[in-house]
């Protein structure tokens, strides 16, 4: 493939790079054919690193349209079409020219390529802290353990929007593994790309477990236990359980994360880089905030377009003293009801939170009903509910029935239950879509009121995203697009 989506190098500079991924990140992206000079020092590999978070939070990747196209093709949430955006999506009437496959794509292989970059450094490098040799080869393996962990996971990203695992073929992504502009790959198998995500995350353990250097109150760095945060994921959605219930059972007994009480669920959602149930986010701020282009702007029901609203369905499996039934709102502007709590800030500055703690346990509980003990998932999903429910008092404030009594009245842990659970929790983050293609289908195609008018059975060509017509058109290109579409 010859790569005309990251022929250009992508050299981060940012104004706190030795220090923190901070809101004060400024991402450069210098257009050439290749990078200015090498990289020689510690500060300016660790600015790459930077560059490539920054570079997953656009608008683009996760600081909206990533999360929100699993959203709109689910059975939670929808478009009503306002001002256009994701009908192309949710009508499964997109083109190769698409933007809302060209611009995941681009963001998703301009993130590999400042992972390539790194990974493809010198280990000679020099630092201003210290010139202790130890120091800096810790260091140095620090860094490119998130770089492992980032390559894995935005191929994870595009695997899953591009690949052909759920619409009936077996082709997977271009596996780029070094930075080289003019290369001329073709795609990988599903097979063979998710291969490559084990073996970079493996990696990534391999360079961060036991490194001094890693960080765990700095939410926007990864580290070990963040990094099986996202393999556990990985791990469930490839349908491998036993994996999954090792990586939650070391996140879980790492003791750095908690599930948020239910009196801090609310405000946890404006508290940038501090709030217990963070396992990893994506600095944002004032600098780097994304205005109208954020997900608030989407799905918030007093700011922006408001043109993501919730279908009330799923309102109906909340109980009223369930506290995640708070964060829905009407709005004034458009009819339907819209998530007001989780992206909070009009402006677009909210950290972007990538992976909670509670998808963590959630993943633990699907994963121990899937062969493992039933017991364990049991106490997963009591240490959810004990944080989101309270007790139910009369007009004296005499308890009717406590919160102990309410899960015993819910019965034990099943699947269906655990299905309904993440969508009350996780709804609005960008999970919906995958976790009904995971489970074998259909995926609604909803009309502008909500409602579903055809069932996508998964086999479907639509349910790969067209491969973007600026990829598939270059001369000589060995970049195959995906059935059904007009490249």
């Amino acid at each position: 493939m010859k790569k005309y989506l990251i022929a250009f190098s992508v050299i981060a500079l940012t104004s706190t790079a030795i220090t923190s991924c901070s809101e004060d990140f400024i991402d450069t992206q210098f257009f050439q054919s290749k990078p200015q000079e090498d990289i020689k020092t510690i500060e300016e590999l660790q600015s790459f690193v930077f560059g490539a978070y920054g570079t997953m939070r656009g608008a683009s990747y996760y600081g909206c349209d990533f999360v929100t196209i699993p959203e709109v093709r689910s059975d939670e949430m929808y478009s009503n079409n306002r001002s256009g955006y994701y009908s192309t999506v949710s009508n499964y009437t997109m083109l190769s020219n698409d933007s809302y496959a060209s611009g995941p794509y681009t963001a998703m292989y301009t993130t590999i390529a400042k992972a390539n970059i790194i990974l493809g450094t010198s280990n000679n490098l020099t630092w201003g802290e210290t010139v202790d040799p130890t120091k800096i080869a810790l260091k140095i393996k620090q860094l490119k353990g998130q770089a492992y962990a980032v390559r894995a996971q935005a191929l994870f990203d595009a695997l899953r929007l591009f690949g052909q695992q759920y619409s009936g073929g077996t082709t997977g992504v271009v596996v780029p593994l070094q930075y080289n502009p003019s290369a001329n790959m073709a795609r990988s198998s599903v097979q063979q790309t998710q291969a490559q995500i084990e073996a970079d995350f493996n990696n990534a353990l391999t360079n961060l477990t036991g490194n001094s250097n890693q960080v765990y109150e700095d939410k926007t760095v990864l580290n070990e236990f963040s990094v099986k945060a996202l393999m556990s994921r990985y791990y469930l959605y490839k349908g491998d359980y036993a994996k999954v219930r090792s990586l939650v059972k070391d996140v879980v007994a790492s003791g750095k994360y908690s599930v948020i009480p239910r009196d801090s669920y609310l405000t946890s959602w404006t508290l940038n880089n501090a709030a217990s149930n963070s396992v990893f986010e994506l600095a944002v701020g004032p600098i780097a905030a994304l205005g109208s282009t954020s997900i608030n702007s989407k799905i918030s029901p007093d700011n922006g377009y408001q043109n993501v609203p919730v279908k009330p369905i799923v309102l109906n499996y909340m109980a009223e003293e369930d506290i995640r039934k708070s964060i829905f709102a009407g709005s004034g502007n458009t009819s339907g009801i819209f998530i007001a709590a989780k992206y909070p800030n009009k402006n677009g500055e909210d950290n972007i939170r990538v992976s909670r703690y509670e998808e963590v346990i959630l993943n633990g509980i699907e994963a121990e009903l899937k062969g493992g003990d039933p017991a364990k998932a049991q106490g997963y999903w009591e240490l959810l509910l004990k944080n989101r429910l309270k007790d139910i008092v009369d007009a004296q404030g005499n308890v009717i029935k406590s919160i102990a009594k309410q899960i015993e009245d819910l019965g034990p842990i099943d699947f269906d239950k655990l299905k309904e659970e993440r969508r009350k929790e996780l709804i609005g983050e960008g999970f919906r879509m995958w976790d009904l293609l995971r489970w074998g289908g259909p995926i609604p195609k909803n009309a502008t009121n909500g409602n579903a008018t055809a069932n996508i059975p998964v086999g479907d060509n639509r349910l790969a995203f067209p491969i973007p017509l600026a990829e598939t058109n270059v001369a000589g290109t060995l970049v195959k697009s995906n059935p059904g579409y007009d490249n």
